[in-house]
C-alpha cells in the first residue's frame, strides 16, 4: 500500500490512534472528554478570562466550531463563559472549581497515556519523535503563549 510511504496517512492513523487511547483512558479514569475539550481547559486554566478566539488560536482549532466545544465545558460545569466588558462580540471564558478540581484529575491520566500512544518506541526515539514533530509543526501560539 502506498500510503503508508506518505507522512500525512502516518500522521492521520497516529491521531486516530492517539484520540482511541485518549478516549479509552479517559473512559476508565471516569470522565466524559475529548482531547480538543481538554486542550481548550489546559488553554482556559492556563489564562483565566481568555477569549474563545484566542482559546481556538491556542491550540490551533478552527474559530468557528470552538463555540460548541466551549458549550459542552460549560455542561459539564468546568469553565463559565461571559461577555467581555470592553469588547461586546468577545466572550471570554474562565475556569470553574469543579473544572480546576478535573483538570488537576485528569492530567496524570493524560501524562500516563503518552506512553500509549508512542507505545512502539522506546524512550530515545520518543523524544526524537517529539523533537521531530514540533519542528514539522513549526512555531505555536500556545509555546509563544506559555
Amino acid at each position: 500500500m502506498k500510503a503508508y510511504g506518505m507522512a500525512g496517512h502516518l500522521i492521520r492513523r497516529l491521531n486516530q490512534i492517539s484520540t482511541q487511547v485518549f478516549t479509552k483512558h479517559m473512559q476508565e479514569a471516569g470522565f466524559d472528554l475529548t482531547p480538543v475539550q481538554f486542550a481548550a481547559m489546559d488553554a482556559v486554566i492556563a489564562d483565566p478570562g481568555i477569549d474563545q478566539a484566542s482559546v481556538a488560536a491556542r491550540i490551533a482549532y478552527d474559530r468557528a466550531t470552538i463555540g460548541g466545544v466551549i458549550d459542552r465545558l460549560e455542561q459539564k460545569g468546568y469553565v463559565l463563559r461571559s461577555v467581555n466588558k470592553r469588547d461586546r462580540r468577545a466572550r471570554e471564558v474562565r475556569p470553574t472549581e469543579a473544572g480546576v478540581a478535573a483538570f488537576e484529575a485528569i492530567l496524570p491520566v493524560v501524562a500516563a497515556l503518552q506512553d500509549d500512544v508512542l507505545g512502539g518506541l522506546d524512550e530515545g526515539e520518543r523524544a526524537q519523535f517529539m523533537a521531530l514533530a514540533r519542528k514539522a509543526i513549526g512555531p505555536s501560539p500556545e509555546m509563544d503563549a506559555g
